[in-house]
């Protein structure tokens, strides 16, 4: 996985969060919808992608993903409270595990590929 691609995953990671969160509290799937709910969030993974950059970090790193995972949990509750949008204490919980999983669980899964990935010849 290139270092571009790992961007878009964790700005994917975030629209599939507001996705399947506006789901299943049945707010509506409109991409005007997602991007209200996504956009806190999506400040705070710009935040840690751009401190990665700064420090000439890995972007597919656990180490990056551990910091982006959290800037963006915090950084998404912060503007979220600041607008008024909500931070109730059972969202924060659930959007702590399953960011976690997702900005982590994709490195992981990256990890293993290329560990696992069949010597080649040239």
């Amino acid at each position: 996985m290139s270092r571009k691609a790992a961007l878009v995953a964790d700005v994917v990671v975030v629209l599939v969060f507001a996705t399947v969160g506006r789901a299943s509290h049945e707010e509506g799937l409109t991409l005007l919808g997602v991007a209200r709910t996504a956009w806190p969030f999506l400040v705070g993974t710009a935040a840690g992608l751009g401190w990665a950059a700064y420090a000439h970090d890995d972007p597919r790193t656990i180490k990056v993903g551990v910091r982006v995972w959290l800037l963006t949990l915090i950084v998404g509750m912060v503007l979220r409270r600041l607008t008024d949008a909500g931070t109730a204490a059972s969202f924060v919980v659930v959007a702590t595990v399953v960011l976690g999983v997702l900005f982590l669980g994709w490195r992981l899964v990256a990890r293993v590929r290329r560990w696992t990935r069949p010597f080649r010849r040239s």
